[in-house]
């Protein structure tokens, strides 16, 4: 299964980013392309979400598993959409008291596979785009702060 993984150190606490991250809710207000999300059901350990994504005309559901771990780790599990699966992982390891090291990987198949190689080809960069996304976000709510990326595809 193709998948791209990158760990990020950011100058946010573990605590801060797992919530920033596991607020699917507000997806919507930062994240390019999510036109709307809907949570179905959240307790401390797991969350069912639909998340619509729109690119110009286009508009594709995707519903999700979110299993948490406060505040190690996030992993989402693909339940429907258009694709034939979609994974995803976020570690968060502190490094000091005001600061963790993001670690995010997802994997993803598509159910035609000519679509797949094609859509491979801007996969990366939307994704570098919604990892950037995230870091502004995390900005937002924080403060900001410089951070150093690690490339780890």
């Amino acid at each position: 299964m193709p998948g791209i993984h990158e760990v990020r150190r950011l100058p946010y606490s573990a605590e801060q980013m797992f919530n920033m991250v596991a607020d699917v809710a507000r997806y919507g207000e930062f994240l390019p392309w999510v036109v709307a999300t809907r949570v179905r059901s959240n307790s401390d350990s797991e969350m069912i979400a639909d998340m619509l994504v729109g690119f110009n005309a286009l508009r594709e559901k995707f519903t999700s598993r979110v299993e948490k771990h406060r505040p190690d780790w996030i992993r989402v599990h693909y339940i429907d959409g258009p694709m034939r699966d979609l994974d995803n992982i976020w570690r968060f390891t502190p490094v000091d008291g005001h600061s963790c090291e993001v670690d995010f990987c997802v994997e993803f198949t598509f159910r035609n596979a000519l679509f797949e190689k094609l859509a491979g080809q801007y996969f990366d960069r939307a994704f570098r785009k919604m990892v950037a996304a995230f870091e502004t976000r995390a900005a937002e709510l924080y403060g900001s702060s410089s951070s150093s990326a690690i490339n780890a595809a």
